[in-house]
């Protein structure tokens, strides 16, 4: 599992390079992205468009890694693919990210509020 980072003017999009985000891998998603997160922008994109399944472990630590941020960060997801995004929708987590389609509108939404 590797995570890359590119940072825009106010937030920085990580985006996952793996098919799979389950338990095999959570401890270590949940580990990097304290890592990464630390002292960046404010927002934080989590790019999943390589994703092809989640499973509860791997949902476990994005909302983990959520919780990990300084208290005025927040972490936004894009790029979830039909079935990743059918496990936020049916967990009702889709409510408590904000979900872009893709990073690219993440930014751009970025741009209009600036």
């Amino acid at each position: 599992m590797q995570l890359t980072t590119e940072v825009h003017d106010t937030l920085m999009i990580v985006h996952m390079q793996a098919d799979r985000l389950d338990a095999a891998v959570a401890i270590e998603f949940k580990d990097n992205m304290r890592q990464i997160a630390q002292g960046g922008p404010a927002r934080v994109v989590l790019d999943l468009s390589e994703v092809q399944f989640l499973d509860s472990s791997g949902l476990g630590a994005v909302v983990a890694s959520m919780k990990l941020l300084a208290p005025d960060h927040r972490l936004e997801l894009a790029g979830l693919t039909p079935t990743v995004a059918k496990v936020f929708k049916l967990t009702c987590m889709d409510r408590v990210f904000a979900i872009h389609e893709t990073s690219q509108g993440a930014v751009a939404s970025a741009s209009d509020v600036a």
